[in-house]
């Protein structure tokens, strides 16, 4: 996997969070595409408030409520064009919720949105479920390969 994607970014409108292995992610972002034969131009996703995502969620869904991640499908032709928000808070707020790392709730969140891309729902309990699903597979290759890579290399991933 290349450790540069330039058509995945991630952006901060939070100063609270750092992401590691940005370049190995976003590198297995990219695979989740492949995987369902989209092809990307743009691919950005912005960490934010709650507050921030709040916003965004009543101007532009009319929804009043607080949520987790935000995707917006911008693509007018073959290739995907997306911004994707992700509260950091809410991701702090399910970590502790679920009991798992932080760093694995912003990894689902990733694999959601790139997911939501993909073609997947999760408005009914069997979307969301089958969505679940699908998460839970990349959540899980997304360890096992980045320990893989460490192994077979001897180092840790890249960042960019």
């Amino acid at each position: 996997m290349s450790p540069h994607f330039p058509s995945i970014q991630f952006h901060y409108v939070t100063s609270s969070f750092y992401f590691p292995y940005r370049g190995f992610t976003k590198a297995f972002i990219a695979s989740i595409f492949t995987d369902h034969r989209k092809k990307i131009d743009v691919i950005d996703y912005v960490f934010c408030s709650d507050e921030y995502l709040l916003a965004l969620n009543k101007a532009h869904l009319n929804h009043n409520y607080y949520t987790d991640i935000l995707t917006f499908n911008l693509s007018n032709d073959s290739k995907l064009t997306a911004d994707i928000f992700i509260s950091v808070e809410r991701a702090k707020e399910n970590a502790l919720l679920f009991k798992n790392p932080m760093i694995s709730e912003i990894i689902r969140l990733l694999i959601h949105g790139a997911l939501h891309l993909c073609g997947y729902k999760d408005k009914t309990n069997k979307d969301s479920d089958n969505m679940r699903s699908v998460e839970n597979k990349y959540l899980l290759e997304y360890w096992v390969s980045r320990e893989t890579f460490k192994t077979n290399f001897n180092e840790v991933p890249r960042e960019t």
